[in-house]
C-alpha cells in the first residue's frame, strides 16, 4: 500500500527508521481493513511529496508490528504520531483534514 516515498515502518526497523532518524518522522498507524485508514491514505501520501527531504513518513500495519503498536499505546486506527529526535511529540488520532497533519509536521519543523 505504501508508495516509494512512504517507509514501511515494522517493529524490527523502527529503531533505525524513526528512533535514530535524523529528521523528524511523521507515522501512520493502520490496517488494510480500516476505512478510515483508507481515506487518510491519500493525504499522507500528499504530505510525503510535500515535505521530501525534510521529514521522514512512514506507515505500519498495527496488526503486524503489535510490539510498536502496543509500545505506543495504539488503541485505535488511525493514529499518526509525529516523533522528532526519536520522541513522539504530537499525535493525531481519526481521519483527519490534510490541514491538521500538516500543522503537526510544521510544529515539529518550527
Amino acid at each position: 500500500m505504501a508508495s516509494e516515498a512512504i517507509l514501511e515502518i515494522s517493529d524490527s526497523n523502527f529503531e533505525s527508521e524513526v528512533v535514530n532518524s535524523d529528521v523528524p518522522v511523521l507515522v501512520d498507524f493502520w490496517a488494510p481493513w480500516c476505512g478510515p485508514c483508507r481515506a487518510i491514505a491519500p493525504l499522507v501520501e500528499e504530505i510525503s511529496s510535500s515535505y521530501a527531504g525534510k521529514i521522514k513518513v512512514g506507515k505500519m500495519n498495527v496488526d503486524d508490528n503489535q510490539s510498536t503498536t502496543m509500545k505506543f499505546g495504539i488503541r485505535s486506527i488511525p493514529t499518526i504520531i509525529m516523533f522528532k529526535g526519536g520522541e513522539a511529540v504530537d499525535q493525531i488520532i481519526g481521519a483527519v483534514p490534510k490541514a491538521e497533519i500538516e500543522r503537526v509536521v510544521e510544529k515539529s519543523l518550527a
